[in-house]
């Protein structure tokens, strides 16, 4: 009897074609990176060339469309992650004052025209439709690849794609009424009524339920589980959402919502975000694909006149919108900068418009290919409009407390020239009633809930999750720190966490434990300033006790067990005795600022004079002292070159040294 497997050889067919998706995805994402051009327009190019309208090396388009579904659904369940139910209460005002103001008018602009011009008012107002809605994915994207979401211009942007997403629904319930097919009053009221108890499910399910799942599954400590856990929710509630006519985007968005209200919100993060990237970037392949080249360049000027005319009529109503909100003309400005392109939602509208005879401006397939091309050359545009914005927001004065409320860094903790502490066992807590005794600000971060309770009742700022990813690093104040211990008795997550935090600020001091001296060199190499071997101490403790038995001199003692820890720890670049200065230079108020900054070979600093790095003039860093093995060189004139090995003694503000972190990283 035989067997069929169900993967058999050649039963995948379209691997082939993912394989390319994602080759040119890399290729063309690194070009940009290389040229310093936003990944994203990249990925919009790449799906234009490898698309069935170019080389056609993919042609199965509605795969690569479920693919960049997905990854829509996990970009807005990120950014419902990285927002709280509090924060979404104080943007009640801009998303249906803002985005009802912007969708409206939008609407009826465009609708307006278009009747003027002679098209039918179905087709003109499903039109506005299309225009009305902006690219969530692209949006938030930028902002969060440039740290704004929660800035003024942030705030008003998600709020305005908030009604967005949820104009989808009436939107969508409206079509066949446009297309003359029926769909009562009545019928449009049940199915937002239904849109309204997701939400109320939502409320709900973030208060009771899924912090409780999510507390039973962090105590088992297991990633793999607090993954799929969150993959569930995030899954599970979006696709509820849309049994309720709620669109997907919009669920996820609810579903991130429900993950913020708990203790885990970092550590969800962290984990998703790989899986957003992949599909993230399917999402803007699959936009690419969907342009038709020659259409484009026989269009040229039809289609640059639309896309200029889309972004200055969206753009002015959006910048309008948010002035009614009382933001200052810049990041008014600023707003209808971001929000002035058509959104990928638009494409799901334009198929439903399709089934029932309604295309844009009804042009038929002209103005289907119209559609897209203008969306794929706008989303091309936003990356730049958006690094434009931020000159705008300027003009404006600053806004401390607007109207979207506070700000805020999320979950995350707000200190700079702090110690975090990764491990919360007895040497992390230990170190933090140490550091707490001493008035030296700290955060701690552990993967045991039990244990972040304990220093969450010793007053400490924690952030739960796993210290060797980035996002969870950056919840701690990486990059504004002073100093980082490592606590924690997994040596390979030791290894992670050093290396991960090295590259994310080289000015950050580190010290690791470990339990045998054979980690150390290993340790060392991967970032670590200073490495305890509990081996070593160990070794040390003993012999004293020895010592002391045979009633040896306590001074004597102390002198050897000095010897000793001289001896073994010669691997490393700094002295025991300099890593003991380096965690008490922060008991007082001057020495918060002061670092000392190993420079890595590899590092731009390293081969180039202190004139050359202009530290002082480009940073405002103070060079105080520059130590070259057992020599050091106290205030080093503007000839002095920097060698690979060297250290730095400096004194800035942490945000100083956070501005200069890439002329000490390595590749």
């Amino acid at each position: 009897m035989s067997i069929d497997f169900p993967l058999a050889v050649g039963a995948l067919p379209f691997v082939g074609e993912l394989a390319a998706l994602f080759a040119a995805g890399l290729l063309v994402a690194y070009l940009c990176y290389r040229v310093r051009l936003v990944p994203i327009a990249g990925f919009l190019l790449a799906g234009v060339a490898i698309g069935p309208n170019a080389l056609g090396l993919v042609t199965d388009v509605e795969l690569v469309s479920e693919l960049a579904e997905v990854g829509v659904i996990l970009l807005l369940f990120s950014i419902g992650v990285e927002f709280s139910l509090g924060q979404m209460a104080r943007l009640a005002r801009p998303i249906f004052l803002g985005g009802g103001a912007q969708v409206a008018l939008t609407v009826a602009a465009v609708a307006g025209g278009l009747i003027v011009l002679g098209v039918g008012v179905g087709a003109a107002v499903f039109t506005g439709f299309l225009v009305a809605l902006s690219s969530t994915a692209i949006v938030l994207k930028v902002l969060a690849e440039r740290a704004e979401t929660d800035t003024p211009l942030g705030r008003v942007a998600l709020a305005m794609l908030l009604f967005q997403d949820l104009a989808i629904v009436l939107m969508a319930l409206l079509i066949p009424v446009l297309a003359g097919e029926g769909g009562s009053p009545l019928e449009v009221a049940w199915a937002l009524g239904k849109a309204a108890l997701v939400v109320a499910a939502v409320l709900v399910g973030a208060r009771r339920v899924v912090p409780a799942v999510l507390e039973r599954v962090a105590q088992t400590r297991r990633t793999e589980l607090f993954l799929l856990a969150v993959a569930a929710v995030c899954l599970g509630t979006a696709w509820a959402a849309s049994l309720a006519g709620v669109s997907l985007a919009l669920g996820a968005f609810l579903a991130g919502l429900l993950v913020s209200e708990s203790d885990y919100a970092e550590h969800a993060l962290s984990e998703i975000l790989p899986l957003q990237t992949l599909f993230t970037a399917a999402f803007f392949l699959s936009v690419g694909m969907l342009l038709d080249p020659a259409f484009l360049l026989d269009n040229v000027l039809w289609v640059a006149g639309a896309a200029l005319g889309v972004l200055v009529l969206k753009g002015g109503l959006a910048a309008l919108g948010a002035r009614a909100l009382g933001y200052p003309l810049g990041v008014a400005l600023a707003s209808g900068l971001a929000l002035g392109q058509i959104g990928e939602f638009s494409f799901v509208l334009a198929l439903s418009g399709a089934e029932v005879g309604l295309t844009p401006g009804g042009l038929g397939e002209a103005g289907s290919q119209g559609l897209i091309a203008v969306t794929v050359v706008l989303m091309l545009a936003t990356p730049g409009l958006i690094a434009l914005a931020p000159r705008l927001a300027a003009l404006g004065r600053r806004v401390e407390d607007d109207t979207a409320g506070g700000g805020g860094h999320g979950h995350g903790v707000d200190l700079e020239d702090h110690t975090i502490v990764v491990g919360y066992g007895p040497a992390g807590r230990r170190l933090a009633r140490v550091l707490g005794d001493s008035g030296i600000p700290y955060a701690v971060s552990d993967l045991n809930p039990a244990s972040l309770r304990d220093a969450d009742a010793e007053g400490a700022e924690t952030v739960y999750g796993d210290a060797a990813r980035e996002p969870i690093l950056q919840s701690l104040g990486a990059e504004r720190a002073k100093l980082l211990v490592v606590a924690i008795n997994d040596r390979d997550a030791t290894r992670r966490i050093v290396a991960v935090a090295r590259h994310l600020n080289p000015t950050l001091q580190i010290l690791a434990r470990t339990r045998f001296m054979a980690d150390v060199e290993t340790l060392t190499k991967a970032g670590a300033d200073v490495v305890v071997p509990e081996e070593l101490e160990t070794t040390v403790r003993l012999f004293a006790h020895v010592l002391g038995a045979y009633l040896i001199p306590k001074d004597e003692i102390e002198r050897q067990a000095s010897l000793v820890r001289q001896d073994d720890y010669g691997v490393l670049r700094g002295s025991i005795q300099e890593a003991h200065l380096m965690v008490l230079q922060g008991l007082d108020e001057e020495g918060l600022h002061t670092r000392a900054v190993a420079v890595r070979p590899g590092a731009p600093a390293a081969g180039q004079t202190l004139a050359d790095l202009a530290l002082r003039q480009r940073h405002g860093i103070t060079v105080m002292a520059v130590r070259r093995g057992t020599q050091t060189v106290g205030s080093p004139a503007g000839d002095f070159r920097v060698e690979a090995g060297d250290r730095l003694v400096m004194v800035a503000e942490a945000d100083q040294f956070a501005a200069s972190a890439d002329l000490f990283r390595t590749p």
